[in-house]
């Protein structure tokens, strides 16, 4: 068996495959696309994931794309131990939580990114923009406590489905200055969460790659990254007061839409 799954180490898509991987004890290997963020990713990339985007996973002759697509089949590759609840109402609320998290949740994180890693905008508009992305931050983790409940997890007492899907959004947001408090019920459940070794790991990997975001405002300038504005992530943008950030960006040439199929 030989796994290979293509990643970027901040990418929270990536980060929920690793965890699930991890967590059932299988070995693979990682891999992390060259030229991913410029727009122009390598040959081999694209024939496993047509919308250059990670994360894929390559198992023997088979490649499979869309993380939500790669857990399960992951969970049905590798069935033990079970991510996913049995009952159908937990495996509902299983999907749903990832669902909101990878469109709902997932363009606050990006759009904090945008201003603070790739300086998309300085001064009140900046302050605009990030000041949405923490109130959006705290109503979302608001809906989260609810659905967590008194549970130890998402799914019950056991480490499943949800808990995989959420905890690398919250762990982004609190590197962003935008996480819940340590002594809520959703900081309680984070903390619980990173003592996981699968978690911790996927987590450092993900701290050693922020070493090297400090120039990347720089790349965008020289056109050397397009940042991928993208369904969700753009209506987050547009309503969230950055319309002026797509104008210009799409005037500069530094961001782009999603990859045509070929």
């Amino acid at each position: 068996m030989s796994l290979v799954l293509y990643e970027h180490p901040l990418s929270p898509y990536a980060q929920k495959c690793k965890i699930a991987l991890y967590e059932k004890g299988v070995p693979f290997e990682v891999k992390m696309p060259t030229a991913i963020g410029s727009g122009h990713a390598d040959d081999d990339f694209i024939k496993a994931n047509p919308r250059a985007e990670v994360p894929a996973l390559i198992d023997g002759d088979f490649a499979i794309f869309d993380s939500t697509i790669i857990l399960e089949y992951i969970e049905d590759r590798f069935p033990e131990p079970r991510l996913m609840p049995r009952d159908p109402k937990g495996r509902a609320r299983a999907r749903m939580i990832e669902d909101a998290m990878d469109t709902h949740y997932e363009p606050i994180n990006w759009g904090l990114g945008e201003i603070r890693w790739f300086k998309r905008a300085e001064g009140e508009r900046a302050r605009v923009i990030e000041a949405r992305a923490a109130s959006q931050a705290r109503d979302f983790y608001a809906w989260l406590e609810r659905h967590l409940g008194d549970r130890q997890w998402f799914g019950g007492d056991q480490f499943g489905w949800a808990d995989v899907a959420v905890i690398p959004y919250v762990n982004g947001s609190t590197g962003l200055g935008v996480g819940p408090s340590p002594t809520s019920k959703l900081g309680q459940w984070q903390a619980g969460a990173n003592a996981r070794p699968s978690v911790a790991k996927t987590a450092q990997a993900a701290a050693e790659s922020i070493k090297g975001m400090a120039m990347v405002g720089e790349a965008v300038k020289q056109r050397l990254f397009k940042r991928e504005y993208r369904d969700h992530r753009l209506e987050w943008m547009i309503r969230s007061g950055g319309l002026d950030v797509v104008l210009e960006g799409i005037q500069a040439d530094t961001i782009r839409f999603s990859h045509e199929f070929r």
